[in-house]
This record gives structure tokens, C-alpha cells and sequence, in this order.
């Protein structure tokens, strides 16, 4: 085979072996699971922060015909330590995790001062702050609509923020209420009708206005419409 043969056969055989793809940079990589994450918990009023970790320096990424694709195989809950696969969406394509670090930023309620269980929640109990909601493992609320008329299930330290689950059922008893109060001594039991200045479930402790004599006593929740004056 003469040469000029040789090296045209040589070219047609080169031509027909694919090229090899360039290694994927980690850059690419982590680049990719920082915008899904980014994007994925992205809402009116958030300030979302996302950083990757290295991956690991002895791993080797082949190259990628095609944009590369991320997803959370853990599911949606917003946590502060992620785990993002980023994948080359190609027959026997490579993937690879990426240790990610989340901060969500949103405005949640917190209390402005001690709160008792059984405490009807106002506007004057609460306050807006923004904290990191990835590291509210147990929920937060976000507005006073989510805490009409209920009350609380527990004590609640001020500066805490409000969660879900401090919340118990509907108030049995709400400011501006007509009441029943109830005064009792050795035995005797006096009843007088009142109005509520506060709100509360069965046990909480509130003020209540003496219809009769406009006095204000303190006064405990028993049950809907009817409150115990404390001596």
C-alpha cells in the first residue's frame, strides 16, 4: 500500500471513531446542584443561600454530551444538609452526589413575651423575625391567620418561635366574650355575668370585667363561657 493510500485510509478511520468528550469540571458539577437547589425552594419572601462541599479529590467525571441534569432523591423537606444527584442524562451516563448546605431565610412569628399554655395569641403576643427555616426542625407559622382563635398547648419562653405544634384547638373563650364568672368560698359558689379582656382555652388565666360593678378580677377558664374568679 503506497503511502498516500496508507494515510487516507488512516483519515477515513479517524473520522469514523467518535471523539472523546473532556472530562466534566467539578465546577460544572457542583455549579449545577447549587442552581436546582436555588431554584427548587425559591418563594415570595425568601432569601435562599446555597454552598456546595468539594467532592471528592480522587473521583474522576467523564465528559457529558448533554446538559447535566439535578434532582433530590430524599424528597422536598427543607433541612440544613442536602444531598443533590447530578446526573449526565445519556445511556450508562455517570452520577455523582453533591453535599450541599441550605439556608432559607423567611419571616416567621416569635413570641414577645412569656406565653402560658392555654393563652389566646393577639397581635401585641408576637412579633416578625427572620430566621433560617432549614433549622426549624419542628415547623414555624408565618402570619396571624394561621392562629385565629387558637390557643396554646404549651408554655411558650419568650423569643421562641412559634411552631405548629405549640398550637392547641379553638379558644374557648375570646375577648369581648360575655361571661359567666363564677366566685367560690367554702363551698358557696356565687355567679355573676362579665366580659372577657382576654382570650384563652380551658385553664388559662385571664382578666374579666364584673358587669354589675365594673371591677376587673382574675380569672381562669373552666369551660366555654364560664370563667373561676381567683380570690
Amino acid at each position: 500500500m503506497t503511502l498516500p493510500r496508507r494515510c487516507l485510509l488512516l483519515a477515513l478511520l479517524g473520522a469514523a471513531l467518535p471523539a472523546l468528550a473532556a472530562p466534566t469540571p467539578e465546577a460544572d458539577v457542583r455549579g449545577q446542584a447549587e442552581r436546582y437547589v436555588q431554584q427548587h425552594y425559591a418563594a415570595p419572601g425568601s432569601r435562599i443561600e446555597v454552598k456546595s462541599d468539594p467532592l471528592d479529590a480522587r473521583l474522576r467525571i467523564g465528559g457529558c454530551a448533554l446538559p447535566l441534569i439535578a434532582s433530590l432523591p430524599g424528597g422536598d423537606r427543607v433541612a440544613p444538609r442536602l444531598s443533590v444527584l447530578v446526573r449526565c442524562p445519556v445511556a450508562d451516563g455517570w452520577a455523582v452526589r453533591v453535599p450541599v448546605t441550605l439556608k432559607v431565610w423567611r419571616q416567621v412569628l416569635v413570641a414577645s413575651r412569656p406565653l402560658l399554655r392555654g393563652d389566646g395569641i393577639v397581635a401585641g403576643d408576637v412579633h416578625s423575625e427572620e430566621r433560617d427555616v432549614a433549622r426549624l426542625p419542628y415547623g414555624y407559622i408565618g402570619s396571624m391567620d394561621q392562629v385565629a382563635e387558637r390557643s396554646l398547648s404549651r408554655p411558650l419562653a419568650a423569643g421562641s418561635v412559634l411552631t405548629p405544634g405549640a398550637l392547641g384547638g379553638r379558644q374557648m373563650i375570646r375577648a369581648g366574650d360575655h361571661v359567666q364568672m363564677v366566685a367560690e368560698l367554702d363551698g358557696i359558689a356565687v355567679r355573676a355575668e362579665g366580659v372577657a379582656l382576654g382570650s384563652g382555652d380551658s385553664g388559662a388565666r385571664l382578666r374579666v370585667r364584673n358587669g354589675s360593678s365594673g371591677r376587673v378580677v382574675d380569672a381562669i377558664v373552666r369551660a366555654p363561657g364560664v370563667v373561676v374568679a381567683l380570690p
